[in-house]
């Protein structure tokens, strides 16, 4: 009778292990906590490593926004440059909250990301924000999210 019981729980865990494969190949399973941000999500994808830019200038305000219907909130600055105020999107809001170095308006700062037309305007997607000797980096080179292994450390 054990063997059985065995059997049948060792089948149902298989079970269980290539349905989340599938799932997870769909692109249908997120970070825990993502809300919309991951890589492969639709606003992830906007990321263009081709249209990278550093810009800078002063942090005119700091906001929460919502980058895609469904997604939880994200952080992103309004920067003035000596030709644009740009919206930077750096990243959910769970996950810019939590970081020590804070970006606050008046603050002057060097944004590296890609450029990206969103709700019909430009803005930048933030791979990396200096301010001062601090360096946030948010993204790596291929645009793959820093807090998409955040939470299992």
């Amino acid at each position: 009778m054990r063997k059985i019981g065995a059997v049948i729980t060792m089948a149902f865990l298989f079970g269980l292990l290539l349905a989340s494969d599938a799932l997870a190949q769909r692109g249908k399973m997120r970070w825990p906590g993502s809300g919309g941000w991951e890589m492969g999500g639709a606003y992830g994808r906007m990321y263009d490593p081709a249209k990278v830019e550093t810009i800078s200038g002063v942090v005119e305000k700091v906001e929460q926004f919502t980058g895609r219907r469904g997604m939880s909130p994200g952080i992103h600055i309004v920067l003035k440059t000596d030709q644009e105020s740009i919206p930077v999107h750096l990243g959910p809001a769970w996950f810019i909250q939590r970081l020590d170095t804070k970006i606050e308006p008046g603050d002057k700062v060097e944004a590296k990301g890609s450029r990206i037309t969103f709700s019909g305007k430009p803005a930048i997607v933030a791979a990396e924000i200096r301010k001062g000797d601090d360096v946030l980096v948010l993204r790596d080179a291929n645009g793959v999210p820093a807090w998409g292994g955040w939470r299992r450390r």
